[in-house]
């Protein structure tokens, strides 16, 4: 791999050849900072886990230096940081037996950046690396600028691709913004009932984050459970745990399509339903 930044690394946990680990890659997930994979893509986790045909490959475009920080972390540089969520996210990668982990360290800033090329180049190599079936990114209505920076990153490298070598499944997840209001028959959702203590060290890995005040531990499997019995009203619960996903297949289709205006439609037809299901009863 030729990545643009000096710094950038791929671990392969179990050492195999960078080649044949790349390339038994099933499932590929693109997040912005060293925790959101585990957050956001925890279906793709799962399903690889225990697989002997599947594998979950993970990528993170930003260092994540400039992270809020307190308690034990308070006094750490931007660069201790930086190896301090690295580390992290390789023990993450360890515990999840991911066929590899890749850590861009792009700046946050440059990555927001309309078409930063540098990203998009990288992000186009892991594409042709791994050529996956499915592919986990953010969700084009999160309210995090760098994960919209990440998702739009994302999208114009898979349209680099021949339509042929494309990802089948494009899913855009949930980190800091639900995708409970998404209308159903448009919602991807994913059964997280197995391996919860698996799930709970996944995301109890990054203390750098959780001992810095931010418990996304608690948080992301709390909204699972949520979402879980929140995802219909008239039955029983049939999963202990679920996330949701908003398809973006349609964007790796159709180079013509806006991912503004798609994101909007979604919008717009929850208005519509919310209109629709108000006039039926008044």
């Amino acid at each position: 791999m030729n990545l643009s930044r000096p710094e950038a690394e791929l671990y392969i946990p179990d050492g195999t050849d960078e080649e044949a680990a790349l390339a038994r890659t099933t499932h590929l997930a693109i997040g912005a900072h060293q925790d959101d994979l585990e957050i956001m893509a925890a279906h793709g986790i799962l399903a690889c886990y225990e697989a002997e045909d599947q594998w979950f490959t993970g990528v993170t475009v930003t260092h994540g230096g400039g992270t809020p920080r307190s308690g034990a972390y308070a006094d750490y540089s931007d660069e201790q940081m930086i190896e301090a969520r690295n580390e992290e996210q390789r023990e993450a990668a360890r515990l999840g037996r991911y066929t590899a982990q890749f850590l861009l360290a792009h700046p946050s800033a440059a990555v927001k950046e309309r078409k930063h090329s540098p990203a998009v180049a990288d992000i186009e190599q892991i594409l042709r690396a791994t050529t996956p079936r499915f592919l986990y990114t953010h969700n084009l209505a999160d309210k995090h600028d760098t994960h919209i920076g990440v998702a739009l990153r994302v999208i114009e490298a898979v349209r680099r691709l021949p339509l042929a070598e494309r990802p089948k499944s494009v899913y855009g997840c949930e980190v800091w913004r639900d995708l409970d209001w998404l209308v159903d028959d448009e919602k991807y959702i994913f059964d997280l009932s197995e391996h919860e203590e698996l799930q709970d060290a996944l995301v109890a890995v990054f203390q750098s984050q959780i001992a810095g005040g931010k418990r996304y531990d608690l948080a992301a499997m709390g909204r699972r459970r949520a979402h879980a019995t929140y995802s219909a009203s008239h039955v029983v619960d049939n999963a202990s745990g679920a996330s949701f996903a908003m398809d973006l297949t349609p964007l790796a289709e159709d180079d013509r399509l806006d991912p503004a205006a798609y994101v909007c439609g979604c919008i717009d037809r929850l208005r519509m339903d919310v209109r629709d299901r108000i006039e039926r009863f008044r």
